[in-house]
Order: C-alpha cells, then sequence, then structure tokens
C-alpha cells in the first residue's frame, strides 16, 4: 500500500498536468453536426450559374430568385455562383463544379463539346429565333445609308466598333458572321480591330456615348433598356436588326440523376418549363429574363452555331 506521502505527491503532479490540458480543449472543439451529420448536411447542392452577359447587380437579383424557385419547387438547397467571364462559367461547367448553366449559344457548344453527357433542357420562348441588333452612335452615323442587308454592313468599314465578350454569340459571333458575309473583315475598323466591350449593357453604354461610333448588342437586352429609360434614343440608333438564330439555353450535366435521385434532370426540367407568370417572383423572373415562359429546347438547333463558330475559329 502507497504511502500518505506518496500519494499527496501524485495528486500533486496529477494536478499540476490536467490544468493546462483542460485550458487548451476549448481550441479542439469540433461543432456536434460535424461529429454526427444529418441529412441536412450530407445532402448535395444544386449549383447554378450564367455567362456574365449583363451588369452583376442585376444577375446576382435574377439568379438569386431562379435559385430561390428552384430550391422550392425540387425540395433542394440550390445556390447562385457568380462568374467573372464566358470563359469562366465554360470552364467551371467543365470541371464539374456547376451543375446548370444559363448559356449563350456558343458557350453552350462549348461547354457541351467539352462535358460528356451534358443535356440543353430548356430556352426561352425568344431563343430558337433571337436577333442581333446593330447600333450606333446617332451623330456619328447620321450620313450612313439604310442597312438592309449584310451586305449593306460594308458601310461600317473604318469606323470604331465594338462587340460585346469575345465569347458572346449575340455580341460577337453572329454579327462577325454577318459582318463577313458582307465583306467586313475585322482589320477593316478604326485602329486595326474592333473592341471588347465585355457586356451588353456596356456596349450600348460606349456607343450612346460616342466612344464607339458603332456595336453589335443582345436584342434582349436593348428592348429592356429601352424600358428601363437606360437607352437615349437621341443619341443611340439601330443601324440593322439580324436575320434570327438559336441562342440562350440552359445546360445541365449528365449526372445529376445519380447524384440527386433517379428522374431529377426530368424534375429540373419540368421545373424549367413551369415558370409561368402564376406568382410575383416568377413575374419577376420572366421579366428579368426578358420573356413569356421557357420551353424545351432541342440541342441540335445549335448545330448551325457550333458549325459558325468552327469557322470563325471560336471552336477548335
Amino acid at each position: 500500500m502507497p504511502s500518505p506521502a506518496l500519494v499527496a505527491a501524485l495528486a500533486l503532479a496529477l494536478a499540476g498536468v490536467s490544468q493546462p490540458v483542460v485550458a487548451a480543449m476549448p481550441r479542439f472543439r469540433v461543432p456536434l453536426a460535424q461529429l454526427n451529420p444529418g441529412p441536412a448536411a450530407t445532402a448535395p447542392v444544386l449549383r447554378i450559374s450564367a455567362i456574365p452577359d449583363q451588369n452583376p447587380e442585376k444577375l446576382n437579383r435574377l439568379y438569386g430568385l431562379v435559385a430561390d424557385e428552384l430550391s422550392e419547387s425540387l425540395g433542394r438547397k440550390v445556390v447562385y455562383v457568380p462568374m467573372v467571364d464566358y470563359s469562366a462559367a465554360v470552364t467551371a461547367f467543365r470541371k464539374g463544379d456547376l451543375d446548370l448553366v444559363w448559356f449563350g449559344g456558343l458557350t453552350g457548344v462549348q461547354a457541351r463539346l467539352q462535358t460528356p453527357g451534358a443535356r440543353v433542357l430548356a430556352q426561352r420562348d425568344v431563343d430558337a429565333a433571337f436577333h442581333t441588333l446593330f447600333i450606333g452612335n446617332r451623330e456619328a452615323t447620321a450620313g450612313l445609308q439604310p442597312i438592309r442587308s449584310a451586305a449593306d454592313l460594308k458601310q461600317l468599314r473604318g469606323r470604331r466598333f465594338t462587340f460585346g465578350s469575345e465569347s458572346s454569340t449575340s455580341g460577337r459571333l453572329m454579327p462577325q458572321y454577318f459582318l463577313q458575309q458582307g465583306g467586313v473583315k475585322l482589320t477593316d475598323f478604326a485602329g486595326g480591330g474592333p473592341g471588347f466591350s465585355g457586356s451588353h449593357d456596356a456596349t450600348i453604354a460606349l456607343v450612346q456615348s460616342g466612344a464607339y461610333e458603332a456595336g453589335a448588342v443582345n436584342e434582349q437586352v436593348w428592348t429592356s433598356g429601352l424600358r428601363k429609360g437606360t437607352v437615349d434614343r437621341s443619341k443611340v440608333v439601330v443601324l440593322w436588326r439580324t436575320p434570327p438564330y438559336p441562342d440562350y439555353h440552359w445546360v445541365a450535366q449528365g449526372n445529376l440523376d445519380r447524384r440527386f435521385g433517379a428522374g431529377f434532370t426530368g424534375r429540373l426540367q419540368a421545373a424549367l418549363v413551369a415558370l409561368k407568370p402564376t406568382s410575383q417572383r416568377r413575374v419577376q423572373i420572366l421579366d428579368l429574363f426578358g420573356a413569356r415562359q421557357f420551353v424545351v429546347a432541342p440541342a441540335d438547333q445549335y448545330g448551325q452555331i457550333e458549325a459558325i463558330g468552327r469557322q470563325l475559329g471560336k471552336i477548335r
């Protein structure tokens, strides 16, 4: 049996080491949810995004509403992930960091070519027959003859001209195609080449200010600007409306049924097509999209965009 002196010594020793250990424990405290994660902690999140074709404030508002609507319709957490540019959206989709993306015609084709199994789900009612507008600064282009076809675009040679984003379908690919049809090369513009504003609303602002004499812009953004009063018709005019072509569409990853459950892709498509103006939030979404509804989009219609993309070196 240990002596009383030994027992006292052991007690003192234990008391001396226990205090710092107890004091250090809060540094390693683990949240209870991590020790015993429930279904909410492990459920996959649907990550949606879009090409940044307009100002970030509008995009954050629009896709925040879309995320809330889909979350309610599907019973899943949905988050909007902003992108810095068009190519970033294609890259993030290819890497699997995004599940559903609102692409333009060109970026949608690029994303599907780079992502096996990706599916086109829906487009707006206006996207099967979309249009680009060639716009001009009213004062700078006052001497132009009316532009009635691509052949008349040759009048833009020598002008200060801007596209939108370099990867935009309506702001670069298709207008460049129509310029080419009219015999206008990019090197024919003032300064030896066109400008790139980065977005459609920026193109309108630059042409309206006179920084550029003319430019190419998404018709929906132009129409929205007219409604909101951000387009000043005394300073900027429409020079030509192009023939129609297919443009924007929702593209989904091919593995959503595996990640979210059988039939999820079909439910997601149905939720998009069901967006009708039946609630205040849905009215806001459709208004911001500049559409009356979404419809199922056949993927083969974008063969025209792929062919033009290859012809102009945007798809290899």
